[in-house]
Formats: structure tokens, sequence, C-alpha cells
């Protein structure tokens, strides 16, 4: 059972491995995933003696792998990882690290002493995780979509029912009245990620929360001040008939005197 679990592991974690290769005599720079495979071809290491070096401002760092009869003989520039071997002219990193960008020189050494070199820019990216998207409405009617993830050197680009959108931004601005299906894609050099959503309508702009609002507190208002009014007419025409009655009680009192 647990030999079975193990051949299911591996075969997961090959599969999910990306494989990147990349030549030293190529122009263009070399990309590579972080914590995945590199696979740099140089020459056929039984006619040459290799050593490779990375250069620091332009200037050759001690640390070298040098490489002989097809064998490594030493490699303290990746500090003797395991992960690193040589075959068939082709250096291996199996678990790429973000040490491992840099420029590198490839020198060939002939078997007379002459040799020739050539030079490989080396960058390692992360790649691209999870994709988030989220969607906002403003008070000046346009809804605003942004969109995330957490790694680096990335690209962004939109779609909107099929159609392009403009690209290069994490956030755009849609109009309020927009709906449809939008997909936020995103890649660096080594991968690729996308998310798509459902972009509706806003419920309630917050302009017109805000005109509700002003008119539920006018609406108050015009019925605290009829409270207030209808209140005071009430004392008044109680205060009238308090009045009528002391009188209309006196004038019969002075006539009960009268007579």
């Amino acid at each position: 059972m647990m030999l079975i679990f193990g051949l299911m592991l591996l075969l997961l974690q090959t599969a999910a491995c990306l494989e990147f290769n990349c030549r030293f005599n190529q122009k263009d720079p070399c990309y590579a995933a972080l914590g995945h495979k590199l696979n740099l071809t140089m020459v056929d290491a039984s006619i040459y003696h290799l050593k490779i070096y990375k250069r620091i401002n332009n200037i050759h760092d001690d640390q070298a792998c040098r490489v002989k009869n097809d064998k490594i003989r030493e490699c303290d520039l990746f500090n003797n990882r395991a992960e690193v071997t040589f075959i068939n002219g082709i250096l291996i990193i199996n678990r790429v690290i973000r040490a491992d960008s840099g420029n590198y020189t490839l020198i060939l050494v002939n078997s007379d002493g002459s040799f020739t070199y050539t030079d490989l820019q080396v960058n390692v990216e992360a790649p691209v995780g999870s994709v988030n998207v989220s969607i906002s409405c403003s008070s000046n009617g346009m809804k605003s979509v942004s969109c995330s993830s957490d790694r680096d050197q990335l690209i962004y680009s939109w779609t909107l029912n099929g159609e392009s959108l403009m690209d290069g931004n994490p956030t755009i601005e849609l109009n309020e009245e927009t709906d449809g299906n939008i997909i936020c894609s995103v890649k660096n050099h080594v991968s690729h990620g996308q998310k798509n959503i459902r972009v509706t309508q806003c419920p309630e702009s917050v302009v017109f929360v805000l005109v509700w609002s002003f008119q539920l507190m006018v609406l108050f208002g015009l019925l605290g001040g009829f409270h207030i009014y209808m209140r005071h007419t009430s004392g008044k025409k109680q205060e009238d008939q308090k009045v009528r009655m002391r009188r209309f009680r006196e004038g019969h009192e002075h006539t009960a005197e009268d007579s």
C-alpha cells in the first residue's frame, strides 16, 4: 500500500514539473522556473574541457563548474548541489533556486591550451500562482475590476465576452451597465494562469444610495415638522377652548349674581 502511494506521489510530482531547455550559444536570455528543472546544453565534453563561471559586475567569480571527459570534476559554482548533474554535454539543474539567476560564461579549452568562450544570461522566475479577481462599484457610475496574483514579472490581459480589452494593467474600468463573462489572464516568462468570473450590473450604485438616503432625510424632516406643527396647532386649539370655557363660566356666574 505504501509503495503504491509513493508511486502515485512520484507521478504527481513528475506531472507538475516544468522543464526548460536553453543553449549557451543562444542570443536571447534563458528563463527558468523557480523550483523546477533547467537543462543547459553546451558542447561535446569529450572533446573540450569545460569551465563555467558566473559573472558579477562583469568580473568572473572564483567559483566555477569544471567538466572533463564528460563528467563534473568540481562544481563549487553550484555549491556541489546533488540536484546539479552533467550528462552528454548538458548541465542539468533539477531544482532551480533564485541564486541560479545571473550571467554565465562558458569557456571551452582545447587540447592545445587554446580556448573560446560564450555567454548566457539566466533569469529565474516563480511560476504564476492563483489568480484572484475582485469587482467594486464606484460613485462615478463606473465599475472597477482588479486582478492579482502572488508572483513576479507578471503581464496582464483581459477579455470580455470573448473580445480583447486593454492589456498590461491589473485594473480596468467598465461602465456600470456592463455584464458578461470576463477573463483575466496572467503570465510571465515561465508560466501562466487565468480567472473567469461573471460580471453583472451593480445592484445599487453609490449614487442611488446617496440620493435615496437624502430623500429619506428630507421625508423624515417633513414628517417631523408636520408632527411639531400638529402638536402646536392642537395645543393652541385646547388653550382657546379653555379660555372660552372660562369666559363662559365667568359670564354665567355674573348673571347669577345679578339675579
